[in-house]
């Protein structure tokens, strides 16, 4: 298996679920280049990490981290945050 067989549809932004634990999830996204995952807010902490591609990950507190294969970051719940591809990449989000 592999996490680019999940996304079947061209899509700009897709996103699936990897995994559903009774207190935890994990969601693999992928963006195509030049695209972004629009602002939004996560009410708990979450960690996402950069399987392949390179993107920038930015939040309304003025940080900005560029995460390529392997990088992850983790993400401060109530602070709305974006996802910039500059090439299509595979991401993993876990909650």
């Amino acid at each position: 298996m592999n996490i680019k067989e999940l996304h079947t549809e061209q899509k700009a932004v897709s996103a699936v679920s990897l995994f559903k634990g009774e207190n935890s999830m994990a969601n693999a996204i992928q963006i195509q280049k030049n695209e972004t995952l629009k602002e939004h807010i996560t009410k708990i902490p979450a960690l996402l990490i950069c399987i392949e591609g390179d993107v920038v990950f930015e939040n309304e507190k003025g940080e900005k981290f560029s995460l390529g294969k392997g990088d992850y970051v983790n993400i401060e719940p109530n602070v709305k945050h974006w996802v910039i591809a500059n090439e299509t990449s595979q991401l993993v989000l876990f909650k």
